[in-house]
């Protein structure tokens, strides 16, 4: 194979999709991940990624955490799709197999591009967005809502060193969907988590797929007043709001509701019926979630907004109160949550 020497450190849902079409486009990829069933079901039988028109099998080159320290060769490029809070040890992880001219890309939810500076070096890192919706169950399987032709990705570098080499990667990414360079890849990032502050834990906790949760009642407000907070926080903290999911400019210059345009166009381009968040997986498998790294980070500076942030504080206790089992996902939650926030606009999300 000719081209970059590519790792995928965190081979789930998300990173097999991605992984799969940069093998199928003739990338020389590895796969790294912790789930031992899943590196050894893609050994025996390959990857199987279900999509809503076709289903395809690649054959993968998979290893097990524990079997990086036994790797000889380094990378020219590593694409974390770990969760936000895996992030530093994930690079520390793998920074020894880069080489010196290699880039870390973080293709994750949460501001984690700075923390992949860290460890690799501004002039070896990336930032990065990610709009991909899957899931997986079985090891070896994946379901991916969103074929290359539905997915989206923001690619920006962190410091002049890295001048032109975001569009050189985005040539290698656009295997796997619509790439996108940006000149403020963390305006652009925390554009993403003022989405995810709308969709992911508030649609998560109903235990429902997205399009159903939307349409409890309350529900669209109380999205709403959460990433209104998060978008507000932003631009304390000297964030420009950014098009992301494709928008442009003028769509974002032509609308005083930029988080109603963003929740709109996510679900438009990119929710299918059926499709659930990335927070509800995690919980139903009785895993941390997130929810610290995207609502948490906006409550961290809630300090900065008269009000606070109070959405954002209820939905965040919800989440600790799930992932402590005190709680389980279910329309039930919203008298909480109405509770919690002082929500007055959701008069219940109890049917």
């Amino acid at each position: 194979m000719s081209g970059p020497r590519i790792a995928v450190v965190g081979s789930g849902a998300n990173g097999s999709s991605v992984a799969a079409d940069l093998i199928r486009a003739g990338h020389d990829v590895v796969l790294i991940e912790q789930w031992p069933e899943h590196v050894e079901a893609m050994r025996r039988g390959g990857l199987r990624i279900e999509m809503p028109d076709e289903t395809v099998t690649v054959d993968v080159r998979a290893h097990h955490l524990c079997e990086v320290c036994t790797f000889t060769g380094r990378f020219d490029v590593v694409f974390v799709l770990m969760k936000a809070y895996d992030t530093r040890w994930a690079c520390q992880l793998v920074e020894p197999y880069l080489e010196p001219a290699g880039l870390i890309v973080g293709l994750q939810n949460g501001m984690t591009a700075d923390v992949v500076a860290d460890v690799a070096g501004a002039h070896r890192a990336l930032g990065a967005v990610i709009e991909v919706a899957s899931m997986m169950v079985d090891p070896g399987v994946v379901q991916r809502y969103t074929p290359p032709s539905r997915s989206w990705f923001a690619l920006g570098g962190l410091d002049p060193s890295t001048s032109g080499r975001a569009e050189e990667l985005a040539e290698v990414l656009r295997a796997a969907g619509t790439v996108e360079v940006v000149d403020d890849i963390r305006a652009a990032k925390w554009m993403k988590l003022v989405s995810n502050s709308t969709t992911l834990v508030t649609t998560a906790m109903l235990g429902l797929p997205m399009l159903d949760a939307l349409q409890a009642p309350g529900m669209r407000e109380l999205m709403v007043r959460s990433g209104q907070e998060a978008l507000d926080v932003g631009a304390a903290l000297g964030y420009r709001p950014l098009p992301i999911f494709g928008l442009t400019p003028r769509d974002m210059g032509a609308t005083d509701r930029i988080v109603e345009l963003l929740l709109d166009t996510l679900y438009a381009g990119f929710v299918l019926p059926g499709t659930t968040t990335t927070i509800l997986h995690d919980w139903l498998k009785g895993r941390r979630s997130e929810a610290g790294d995207i609502n948490g980070r906006v409550v961290a500076h809630a300090g900065l907004l008269p009000g606070g942030a109070p959405v954002n504080a209820a939905v965040l206790e919800i989440a600790h109160r799930v992932e402590r089992r005190e709680l389980r996902p279910g329309p039930a939650v919203g008298d909480l949550l109405a509770e919690l926030a002082g929500a007055a606009v959701v008069d219940s999300v109890v049917e």
